[in-house]
């Protein structure tokens, strides 16, 4: 091959070189493009996930607070300044059954989420109203359906308990201090509303205090 013919091969060389080199310039510039484009697409379906999630919360949240806030059709309630809270070793002879308040032992019942299969001794279980807890109790006349419904849901929810009471007038009732409601089915909405209302509810005397390390046995 001559000298100009040498030359201009190593040109055409060159050339293909620079043209590969331009090519792969544009894919990185593409890649970088794409990866921008989907890194923003991404980050924007989080953001409007993330502010969807956010305003779900609240509006749950706000929802709740407008439930506690109504009152639960059928409920009795007592005026909370009469009812005592001094520590007994004692009986106490409540004036309602279930004991919504009033004097009560010193040790309260394990009330965090716990189901007793037993009986309970009602001086405890008020300790663990005084607490902020839900009590439900149930005699013969609930269904079984029923208790299993209300076990599993007491057994989800921190600050609540459950117990048979057979002495009771309702088949089912739910108790909270100085608030009580007697319904016949679990799917009465009104459970929900009670629970709502009421586990660490603003009757609660002293809010925030243990209901765990309490007794657990009747």
């Amino acid at each position: 091959m001559s000298k100009n013919g040498k030359k201009a091969a190593a040109q055409t060389r060159r050339a293909k070189i620079e043209e590969a080199r331009r090519a792969e310039r544009a894919r990185e510039r593409r890649n970088r493009i794409i990866t921008i484009t989907l890194s923003t697409v991404i980050v924007a379906g989080l953001i409007g996930w993330g502010g969807y999630a956010l305003n779900s919360a609240n509006e749950k949240d706000e929802q709740q607070a407008a439930e506690a806030k109504k009152p639960v059709r059928g409920e009795k309630t007592w005026d909370k300044k009469k009812l005592t809270q001094n520590h007994v070793q004692s009986t106490v002879d409540y004036p309602m059954n279930p004991p919504v308040g009033g004097d009560h032992n010193q040790a309260w019942m394990t009330c965090d989420g716990t189901v007793y299969t037993k009986p309970i001794a009602k001086e405890n279980a008020v300790h663990s109203l005084e607490h902020g807890a839900v009590w439900v109790t149930y005699n013969d006349k609930a269904a079984d359906a029923d208790i299993k419904t209300l076990s599993d849901k007491v057994s989800k929810t921190p600050y609540t308990l459950m117990s048979p009471a057979k002495d009771q007038s309702g088949a089912i009732m739910l108790s909270a201090w100085g608030r009580q409601l007697t319904v016949d089915k679990a799917s009465d909405p009104r459970v929900e509303q009670f629970f709502t209302k009421y586990v660490q509810g603003a009757q609660t005397p002293e809010p925030g205090a243990a209901c765990t390390g309490g007794l657990t046995a009747a």
